[in-house]
């Protein structure tokens, strides 16, 4: 029997053809294998003119129906057997590497155990069937079961049940797929209700998968939240529920609207052009949208950069935004799901909350249609009620409807009814439920409307490993982490911050600046400034007092500020603090700064916050509060710091019967800066290490330096081994390392590449040479994962790593162990190295900005090598792919370096070196 080809299919293949070449051959393999590889790359070409993606995706489809009923007729299984497609390709929706789903179904008195007498031949032929369908390219999934295997195994998998409701017959016995077909009916397995909260929570187990977001910087087009599965999902239980085939059918039942079925039709077409580009891109079956092929995407579909913004955040900010609308959609079309079908027989009563608001059935629901019209400002009072009234689960969905079809009634003079306003306030003043409503808000398009401002930033991505989520759900997740702060059930995380918290006057102050601290980012220039403007004109509008103003508008405008001194400067230093104290003024803007500081970072990405910047930002914290406690008419003075903390640290060494006279001989050989870049117990801790090990009366004839015995105490280095200790330091959030050893010039470049290699990061390194040609080195380092050191076994395994490299003369940079990532390699930054000079400390301060690199830190010291450059302080601060590094460095005589040639000089070796890295 002739196949009927339909005349559309004839432009992409000559099937006709191919069937009469198969009925010639004696092999369908090399005919049908040619088929699949033409249909392919016309199809490519077709998707790269433009061509329809509904027409392509269905046409694969038809294509392989023919091509599979080729195969089966060729075999001679049609007598007793059906060939079903399933899943995907039952809904006839096939992409070029998307899985063929097949199911044969055969008669049960096929006993396919039974390879002899009149079974044989059948199972001979289904295997070199099935064979024959991986050999010509096919990507295909396929079970072979009996009406009754199936439904055995679809009772007690939703999976395969709905799989199985979206079978079709391609070819075979018809009869057996209409007796599949009726015993698949809800009156039988699955009744519409079970089916229904099945997929809810199969639904709810997949979004966390995923972190519960669909703003993942590498998301998965068809699993993640927001992604094709959501449609399918809204597919599934209509058909279930209502027999309907399409989501069209929908709308027929006043399940959706018009504009609704619109706008899952435009997310569904948008999902499928990417994922087809995709599998095309990447030659395989891929879902996700890694960052190899964001940028090539982008520029396939037309993006180009832009000011403020690359192509590739544009293409992503689509994406997102698409996903962000598609995810709205099936939560309330889910929700009406379950209010049609799973509490349908609840005889619940509503309950009345106000005028234009009750509770039904623990959701709240407008009062009628027309509440949203006739109060406009109830769009941000049913907000407010869900905070003040914890025990409501939701929203109805018909309400979600009205939100979403009435929010064009937020204009400016919604924006300036004074009880818009105060309903906005009310809520960020509200004890409990904050965070949901606000990000309910966001969900339904109500912040957007709003905040203007906050619309720009849905869905914009930073093309980054530094920033995790989009600018819209950063925000959101800030808000949640400086709510948990006010939270006594959570104070055990950040306890400095939770006591601050417990005494602030103004919590919403501080919720403010969270929702403007990123606003501007995007439109070009300095975003902290920008947003200060628009914090400024919200809180005019919303009639803040004047002080309260200028603070909202003081933490976004230094929103950045504290997280940078703390990682980038030498806080140690009364300068330092001073200069920090200074900025911030007044102690409360510091307790509110710290508390958006933390909740910042916490929120740019799970790898981002460690135990070290923890640290970091409770000493800055603790040493600002003393300086503005004192009086900023009084700093401290250097010499007084020096003062204090040597008298403090000769005290502990005293009591733990140290000699005065040893201890005095081996600081008179540290410079003062000693005494300033050490902490008082740092002091102590590596004061006694050397004494302990260095007790002995040296040989004075060997180790006089320039004829003078007063550094006689430590003279014997030279001939002894360096001194290499660890420590666990919690309070400081990492393990210290200090190291003692004779002047080389090679020793930061040798410990920092032995630390890579024990895959360790360093975040901070500090270097102090004394008058007789000894150097106190501290490193604090955390594990590659960002916790603190902690086991025995590695800390030893690290000294003694350390111990042999130091015992060597020379310095060779060593081999990487570890390789790119990835995701590294898909990011590029050209090295920046810049010198500023500090004349009042007579050193110079080198930023290095690149792109992060395995052994970055050693390379660098292998360039200070080379250009006899000696190293003061480091202080490491990584973004996702890009590391910001600040060096104090002085020349070969401990000098400031000032020349030109010299910087330049410096700058080339380090490019040099950093280029070089794999």
């Amino acid at each position: 029997m002739k196949l009927v080809i339909p005349p559309s299919l004839e432009l992409l293949f000559d099937f006709s053809a191919l069937e009469t070449e198969l009925s010639e051959s004696t092999s369908p393999l090399l005919p049908l294998k040619k088929a699949v590889k033409s249909i392919y790359e016309k199809q490519v070409e077709q998707f790269q003119e433009k061509q329809n993606i509904v027409h392509l995706i269905r046409e694969r489809s038809q294509a392989v129906d023919i091509i599979l009923t080729m195969a089966w007729s060729y075999y001679n299984l049609g007598e007793n057997a059906a060939l079903l497609a399933v899943g995907g390709y039952g809904r006839g929706e096939l992409h070029p590497y998307s899985d063929v789903d097949l199911l044969l179904l055969h008669n049960a008195e096929y006993d396919l155990t039974d390879e002899s007498g009149e079974n044989k031949e059948f199972i001979e032929n289904l295997h070199l069937f099935i064979a024959l369908l991986w050999d010509i390219g096919l990507e295909i999934g396929h079970s072979v079961r009996t009406v009754d295997e199936c439904i055995k195994e679809a009772e007690n998998d939703i999976t395969i049940i709905s799989n199985l409701m979206e079978s079709r017959l391609i070819t075979g016995d018809k009869t057996l797929y209409e007796q599949l077909s009726c015993q698949l009916s809800p009156d039988n397995i699955w009744p519409t209700k079970d089916f229904t909260a099945a997929k809810i929570a199969e639904k709810k187990k997949r979004y966390l998968k995923f972190n519960e977001t669909a703003y993942n910087l590498e998301p998965n087009i068809k699993e993640g939240p927001g992604g094709l599965r959501d449609i399918q999902i809204i597919g599934w239980v209509a058909k279930r529920h209502f027999g309907v085939e399409s989501l069209k059918d929908l709308v027929g039942h006043n399940f959706l609207t018009p504009h609704e079925y619109e706008q899952l039709e435009h997310g569904q077409n948008f999902l499928w052009k990417i994922r087809f580009a995709l599998h095309v891109l990447c030659q395989r079956h891929e879902e996700r949208l890694l960052f190899d092929y964001q940028r090539e995407l982008a520029q396939q579909f037309g993006y180009q950069d832009c000011e403020g913004k690359l192509a590739v955040e544009s293409f992503m900010a689509d994406y997102y935004q698409t996903v962000m609308e598609l995810e709205r959609l099936n939560e309330m079309l889910l929700q009406y799901f379950q209010e049609v079908i799973i509490f349908s027989d609840s005889d619940a009563k509503p309950i009345k909350i106000n005028r234009r608001f009750i509770n039904y059935k623990g959701y709240i629901a407008a009062a009628n249609q027309s509440v949203f019209r006739n109060y406009p400002f109830a769009l941000l009072e049913i907000f407010l009620l869900l905070c003040q009234n914890p025990e409501l689960k939701g929203v109805r969905a018909s309400t979600i409807r009205l939100i979403r079809a009435h929010c064009y009634l937020i204009d400016d003079s919604f924006r300036k009814d004074l009880r818009c306003r105060t309903l906005f306030m009310e809520i960020l003043r509200q004890p409990f439920g904050i965070t949901h409503e606000m990000r309910r808000m966001n969900r339904y398009g109500v912040l957007a409307a709003y905040i203007p401002e906050f619309k720009q930033i849905v869905g914009q991505m930073q093309h980054d490993l530094y920033h995790a989520y989009t600018v819209d759900e950063h925000t959101l997740k800030v808000l949640r982490n400086a709510r948990r702060l006010f939270v006594p059930e959570h104070a055990q995380e950040l306890p400095l911050a939770s006591k601050i918290a417990y005494y602030l006057p103004k919590p919403e102050l501080l919720y403010l600046a969270v929702l403007f601290h990123d606003i501007a980012k995007g439109r070009g220039g300095r975003h902290e400034e920008l947003g200060a403007v628009d914090a400024e004109q919200f809180c005019q509008l919303h009639d803040l007092n004047l002080r309260d103003t200028r603070l909202v508008c003081w933490l976004v405008r230094n929103h950045l500020v504290m997280s940078m001194t703390a990682q980038r400067k030498d806080i140690n230093d009364p300068v330092v603090i001073h200069e920090f104290a200074l900025l911030v003024g007044e102690s409360q803007y510091l307790d509110y700064l710290y508390m958006l500081t933390i909740s910042d970072i916490r929120a740019t990405s799970p790898k981002v916050w460690n135990s070290w910047k923890d640290s970091l930002l409770i000493q800055l914290y603790n040493l600002t509060k003393i300086a503005l406690n004192k009086g900023l008419e009084n700093p401290q003075q250097q010499e007084e710091c020096i003062k204090n903390f040597k008298a403090i640290a000769l005290g502990k060494l005293l009591d733990n019967n140290y000699s005065q006279e040893k201890i005095t001989q081996l600081w008179s050989a540290l410079p003062k800066e000693y005494f300033i870049k050490f902490q008082v117990e740092e002091i102590v801790w590596q004061t006694e290490a050397i004494l302990d090990v260095y007790q002995q009366e040296p040989d004075r004839e060997r180790c006089t330096k320039n004829g003078s015995d007063k550094d006689a105490a430590q003279a014997n280095i030279s001939s002894q081994k360096p001194i290499v200790l660890l420590r666990t330091h919690k309070e400081r959030g990492g393990t210290e390392i200090f190291i003692y050893t004779r002047e080389a010039n090679h020793v930061f470049a040798m410990v920092t590449a032995t630390l890579s290699q024990l895959i360790l990061d360093v975040t901070e390194a500090k270097t102090v040479t004394s008058s007789n040609g000894c150097t106190y080195h501290t490193y604090f380092v955390l594990e590659g994962d960002g916790s603190i050191v902690t086991d025995k076994e590695r800390i030893e395994t690290i000294k003694q790593a350390l111990e042999e490299k130091l015992s060597q003369d020379t310095f060779i940079l060593p081999a990487l162990v570890q390789r790119l990532s990835r995701t590294q390699k898909q990011f590029s930054h050209n090295t920046l190295v810049h010198f500023d000079e500090d004349l009042e400390n007579n050193q110079t301060i080198m930023t290095i900005s690149a792109a992060n690199r395995p052994s970055l830190l050693s390379h660098i010291g292998q360039a200070l090598i080379e250009c006899h450059v000696s190293l003061d302080n480091a202080k490491i601060s990584t973004f996702g792919e890009k590391v910001e590094d600040v060096f104090v460095i002085r020349d070969e005589n401990q000098q400031i370096i000032t020349d030109i040639k010299k910087q330049e000089a410096i700058r080339r070796a380090i490019i040099q070196l950093i280029d070089e890295i794999e």
